[in-house]
């Protein structure tokens, strides 16, 4: 009579078990999903331009407020198939005019990037651990000046909340890289035309280390949106860093001719 009682009380709870099992594998996967699903939809708002060119100016703003500002010339060709390839030339101040940086972005695999160094009249390659350190004494990292493919991150769907008076998915994605210096980005995307407006970074130690902002969107030739300005804060050090962007032309005939390690030395 016993072992028949134990028997009777041990199935229930084996089937409430695996049945929560199966609803929490479920919503996971359903999450996890959901988050992929919406970082595509942003990632196509950048289909089929081809290539783009803009000047930049890049504010480094210090804890203190001093401000230092630099111009840059950028441009970035499209490479169906594969990540995009960019390449960011500062114009000024003297101590900085020449330098460049040639970014290959790649869906799975490890990005590669150069750094020319006109003191030195020579291209450094950037190792992949090296990625996560400053670029020239901003907030922005090597990494963030690469293209963040989709294939580089695990996903996951958080919640829909309002942000600055738009309904946005709040979504988690994981970089696949282990030399990312970040564990994980929280991702504001919103509902209307899935643009990114904020980003939260971790660090390796899983505290939020920076608040990326993307601000006043335009959308060129009816097809391509682009952030006019994007804001670094670092939220450790009480730093920040701005990208601003004008002159923006989408389609210039640009070839991967310009996208060389050569290229890096013709653009002073």
């Amino acid at each position: 009579m016993t072992n028949i009682m134990k028997t009777k009380n041990i199935r229930p709870a084996k089937v409430i078990l695996l049945t929560f099992l199966l609803f929490f594998t479920l919503s996971q996967t359903l999450s996890a999903n959901k988050g992929l699903e919406i970082a595509i939809k942003s990632d196509k708002n950048f289909d089929g331009y081809e290539d783009s060119s803009s000047e930049m100016t890049m504010e480094l703003i210090s804890k203190k407020g001093d401000v230092v500002t630099r111009k840059l010339k950028f441009k970035r060709l499209e490479v169906p198939g594969d990540g995009d390839k960019s390449l960011a030339v500062f114009e000024s101040p003297r101590d900085v005019k020449g330098v460049a940086i040639l970014s290959f972005a790649h869906k799975t695999e490890p990005d590669d990037q150069w750094l020319y160094l006109p003191a030195l009249k020579r291209v450094k390659r950037i190792a992949s651990k090296n990625k996560s350190g400053p670029f020239l004494g901003s907030e922005f990292s090597f990494e963030d000046f690469s293209f963040q493919e989709v294939e580089k991150y695990d996903y996951q769907y958080i919640r829909d909340e309002e942000y600055e008076g738009m309904l946005c998915h709040v979504i988690e994605r994981i970089p696949l890289d282990p030399y990312s210096g970040y564990t994980k980005q929280i991702v504001w995307i919103d509902t209307e035309y899935f643009l990114i407006r904020k980003i939260h970074h971790f660090d390796r130690k899983s505290f939020h280390l920076k608040t990326q902002l993307f601000l006043d969107y335009e959308i060129y030739d009816e097809a391509y949106w682009q952030p006019h300005r994007v804001v670094m804060n670092n939220n450790q050090n009480g730093k920040s860093s701005i990208l601003s962007f004008k002159e923006v032309k989408y389609k210039n005939g640009l070839t991967d001719r310009d996208f060389s390690q050569n290229s890096l030395k013709r653009s002073r």
